[in-house]
């Protein structure tokens, strides 16, 4: 456990985000689920622990200095990543899981219940057929198919001033030459975890309004 804790400390310090010592006790928390359920749920396909912390966890934070607005939507959630670690992070923000396999979704019910983030909610559907109550300000993604895919099928769900953080492992070249018109990249930042990881990129992307 001392050791999760460390890379998940260490992490924070190399990203300079500010965490608390109660929301690192959540995030171990559903570190610690995260191992118990994938054995039988298959949420990942990294079993090392240390690992999951690494490129799970840690991963994750990246996208939390480029967080604007209040209600979101992670597409394509699988496990919660990275929107329950958004949901920690950001307890007065309004956290959406959505993902059309049952066990992934059934997996993130369980983590709201027990570390009680009354700031999520989960949705077991298919993103073309989600129908929001209220349009959604910003929409992430972590490993959800194409940009282009990620746009067209989550347009409805997104407020005409809202935005999208796809975070992406190399720079996305041939994916951002396919984006429709309407769609234009606003930012591309390049993030490391640490000395030794490769580079990723979260992609920015917004409607065009003219």
């Amino acid at each position: 456990m001392q050791q999760y804790r460390n890379i998940l400390v260490n992490g924070f310090k190399t990203l300079d985000i500010s965490v608390t010592e109660s929301q690192l006790d959540q995030l171990l928390a559903y570190h610690a689920l995260l191992m118990k359920w994938n054995k039988a749920y298959n949420l990942t396909a990294v079993r090392d622990p240390l690992e999951m912390v690494s490129r799970h966890l840690v991963d994750s934070l990246t996208i939390l200095p480029y967080m604007r607005g209040e209600n979101l939507l992670d597409v394509g959630c699988g496990g919660g990543l990275p929107g329950i670690v958004i949901a920690i992070m950001n307890p007065d923000r309004k956290m959406t899981l959505l993902d059309s396999n049952g066990k992934k979704t059934r997996f993130c019910q369980q983590v709201k219940m027990e570390l009680k983030l009354a700031n999520l909610s989960v949705e077991h559907s298919r993103l073309e057929n989600y129908q929001p109550e209220q349009l959604h300000d910003c929409i992430t993604s972590r490993a959800f198919a194409t940009l282009k895919d990620m746009v067209e099928k989550s347009v409805s769900c997104c407020a005409p001033d809202g935005y999208y953080l796809a975070m992406k492992g190399r720079y996305p070249e041939e994916e951002i030459s396919e984006l429709p018109g309407n769609i234009s990249v606003e930012n591309i930042y390049s993030v490391k975890t640490s000395a030794q990881a490769e580079a990723r990129h979260l992609v920015v992307l917004k409607q065009n309004t003219n």
